[in-house]
């Protein structure tokens, strides 16, 4: 079954702000959620935050997954060590 990724403007304009490289590698990912909302590597994340977590290579894409809806809610992508805060 594939999932819709949704992904808000706020979101989008962080990916925008990517390097060239780098958002195209993000954007790759991101369609790939669509048929695996949890591919392998994708981690749990713990309290305060919630949802999935997927590497790409420094940078982080965070989002959570509705199994009822088939949707997956992008809600940040960031650097490492920005992505936490």
């Amino acid at each position: 079954m594939r999932y819709s990724v949704v992904v808000p403007p706020s979101v989008e304009k962080e990916i925008l702000r990517l390097p060239k490289k780098v958002r195209r590698r993000v954007v790759d990912r991101l369609l790939e959620l669509e048929e695996s909302p949890r591919p392998h590597g994708a981690r749990a994340l713990e309290p305060p935050h919630q949802g999935l977590r997927i590497r790409i290579g420094d940078w982080r894409v965070l989002y959570c997954v509705d199994d009822q809806t088939h949707t997956v809610d992008v809600y940040s992508v960031k650097h490492r060590r920005e992505v936490y805060r």
